[in-house]
């Protein structure tokens, strides 16, 4: 008989210790004007970051700056709301940490 031992990790607790170097003059996402609300839930449902939101009066806000540019939204949204998706540029982006 064997034994598994279960581990509780806290993802909020690992992503916040993460470095950020947001270029804000080059933003890696943009998205496509008035994107498609349905589109849009995929992204707030999928994001690791949870980057994507709905506010309760129903407005659509992204923030790029906390992307752990795992490319999520670019798999699930394609190009249907995604007008562009590259990698941040040297320097730039999410710098991985483990605690």
């Amino acid at each position: 008989m064997s034994t598994v031992n279960t581990i509780t990790v806290n993802v909020d607790e690992y992503l916040g210790l993460n470095k950020y170097e947001v270029d804000e003059a080059n933003p890696h996402i943009e998205l496509a004007s008035n994107p498609d609300r349905e589109e849009f839930l995929k992204l707030v449902r999928v994001c690791p970051a949870a980057l994507y939101k709905i506010d309760a009066e129903g407005h659509q806000t992204f923030d790029y700056a906390g992307c752990l540019e795992c490319g999520t939204c670019r798999i699930t949204a394609g190009s249907t709301i995604i007008a562009r998706w590259t990698n941040p540029g040297p320097t730039m982006g999410v710098e991985y940490r483990y605690g």
